[in-house]
């Protein structure tokens, strides 16, 4: 059984993308883990679900690694046509 190596991110913020699909729905995705991904009906929904997802991805040690040395000082998300 592996052991899962839980840290507290309380307060941590992560860098989150959105968007709305053409169903209408929210697609959230955290680029920080590999997979961390949730969708929601709601823009409000949506975020819930990858909160509770991100902390999923907490539980496993190499997400908890990238975390210890994840500390950016900007974010910023640009678009451009091709």
């Amino acid at each position: 059984m592996k052991k899962r190596a839980k840290i507290t991110a309380k307060n941590k913020q992560f860098p989150v993308f959105v968007e709305k699909d053409e169903d209408g729905f929210y697609v959230v995705e955290c680029p920080l883990f590999k997979g961390c991904f949730s969708q929601g009906k709601t823009l409000d929904e949506a975020l819930t679900n990858i909160r509770e997802v991100i902390e999923l991805c907490l539980e496993e040690k190499e997400n908890v690694e990238i975390l210890k040395w994840y500390h950016p000082l900007e974010i910023s998300l640009h678009t451009i046509s091709v």
